[in-house]
């Protein structure tokens, strides 16, 4: 996930717009017991005050992926928030580009990881999010 979403960044930066299609299919490497594991402590962070102003736990596949993203953009500055909103993520692919020319980010493929990894989709159900599939 992390490469395909730096790849993103960086066409996006370049003023290209990005669509990523299927992101419940990106693989996070390392441990499933210890991905879930820090996905779940970063989810008890909270606040007792207000709850407007409590941090937002993003859960469904689509909203994890753009959170990382936007880490990897200058997303306060005013190019960053026009390259955050260069770059559309889907988990299910729509119609409009059923036809459209898909391209593989040379790197990104599970094929070629040897550490172990998880789906960010199943990580999604796991957190309590809902993947489509």
């Amino acid at each position: 996930m992390g490469r395909l979403l730096s790849y993103a960044a960086k066409r996006a930066m370049e003023g290209n717009e990005v669509v990523i299609l299927n992101i419940s299919k990106a693989v996070i490497s390392g441990s499933k017991g210890s991905i879930i594991r820090r996905a779940k402590v970063r989810l008890r962070t909270r606040t007792l005050g207000s709850q407007d102003k409590a941090p937002r736990h993003p859960r469904k596949p689509t909203t994890y992926a753009r959170r990382a993203l936007r880490g990897m953009l200058p997303f306060k500055k005013p190019k960053g928030k026009k390259a955050y909103k260069m770059v559309k993520i889907y988990d299910q692919p729509p119609p409009i580009y059923a036809d459209a020319p898909k391209q593989n980010i040379p790197g990104a493929e599970a094929t070629k990881l040897r550490s172990p990894y998880i789906y960010l989709g199943d990580l999604s159900k796991e957190i309590g999010g809902i993947s489509y599939e």
